[in-house]
């Protein structure tokens, strides 16, 4: 094994069709390609990500997604060192797509095949993008996912608490939805939020009178719901201070729960660094509540950039070179999995949402 391994990474979970190739070596990580092809035309009318029609675009586009990034980073496919693919979780029919096109791709060019865990894709971005080194707090928050996991190799992931309910990306969709937003709802819902007054619209921090890091983000998203109805009855409709006051009260309160059960993840563990990861991790409002939160415990604080925390391959190619120098290889058996807990030690997070139970 050279010093520098070049790796082909692939990520089909949901609904963004992505290839990257990314080389790392001791001297860190450098991205030589990524190409994301999105799909929001194709769901536009439906509200939210239509699994059957997310699968059959990953099928069409894949291979272009792949021909597009080789050719970015001015590399053939026989220069790889291995292909690293997103084995789950996700939605099935879009992993099964790219772990088929994996294992082509390995097979006929006889590289090494390395199956990713979407979400230690995620959570080891800090490590491409910043070098930070093991151990570290990450919270995950994205629109299926919303785990406090502590880090201390590519493979060992201890979660320390999560959502109960629905994650806090889907709470902001379906947020969205109620108030007419276009989706995805995060981005619509912050950009309202900033004309509103949070002050005006009295919403619950739920579970925040329990202890531990447990989170659930369900009944506020329906304390929203009632506070619309209210509106709605008192005066026949919503005026667009009401509905930016709604969003600015919303956005506050998961900004709390975020940066309180962080705080108290941050005290259990000891971790020197605090990194945060996933779509939600975009929200500025967000972005800066966990920002105090590490310099109030003296950690380290590292928010890779934007690009990196929505979905792509750059950071499953990265987290495929971890494993790979790890010694993990995986041959035609390798299953596409829609549930695949980083942490299997603790017990399964209660609670359904968008993407089934909560791994």
């Amino acid at each position: 094994m050279g010093d520098r391994l070049t790796i082909l990474g692939l990520e089909s979970s949901c609904d963004d069709t992505a290839a990257a190739v990314v080389q790392q070596g001791a001297g860190g990580a450098d991205i030589l390609s990524s190409v994301v092809l999105g799909q929001g035309d194709l769901h536009a009318a439906f509200g939210g990500v239509v699994p059957e029609i997310a699968a059959r675009a990953h099928a069409e586009k894949l291979d272009l997604a792949v021909r597009r990034a080789l050719e970015d980073a001015g590399l053939a496919l026989g220069e790889m060192d291995a292909v690293a693919v997103t084995a789950g979780p996700g939605l099935i029919g879009g992993v099964l797509a790219g772990v088929m096109l994996a294992k082509g791709l390995a097979a006929g060019a006889g590289l090494p095949l390395v199956g990713v865990n979407h979400l230690a894709a995620h959570a080891l971005t800090p490590r491409l993008t910043d070098g930070l080194a093991y151990p570290y707090l990450m919270l995950l928050v994205s629109g299926g996912h919303c785990q406090l996991l502590e880090v201390r190799g590519p493979e060992d992931f201890t979660r320390l608490g999560g959502t109960i309910d629905d994650a806090p990306g889907e709470a902001f969709d379906k947020v969205a939805r109620l108030l007419g937003l276009p989706q995805p709802g995060g981005p619509a819902v912050e950009r309202e939020a900033a004309a509103g007054d949070p002050a005006r619209v009295p919403l619950p921090r739920p579970l925040l009178d329990k202890p531990g890091c447990a989170m659930s983000f369900s009944g506020l998203k329906t304390a929203v719901l009632r506070q619309r109805d209210r509106r709605v009855a008192a005066q026949g409709g919503l005026t667009r201070g009401d509905r930016a006051d709604l969003c600015a009260a919303f956005q506050a309160a998961v900004a709390e729960v975020l940066a309180e059960k962080t705080r108290r993840a941050l005290a259990e563990s000891g971790m020197p660094a605090l990194a945060v990861a996933g779509g939600v991790a975009a929200n500025a409002t967000i972005r800066a509540a966990l920002q105090r939160v590490a310099a109030e415990a003296g950690a380290a604080w590292v928010a890779p950039p934007l690009e990196l925390c929505t979905d792509n391959a750059a950071i499953v190619a990265y987290a495929g070179a971890e494993l790979y120098r790890a010694g993990r290889r995986d041959g035609p058996e390798l299953a596409a999995r829609p549930r695949w807990p980083l942490d299997d030690r603790s017990p399964a997070l209660v609670g359904g949402g968008r993407k089934g139970a909560k791994a």
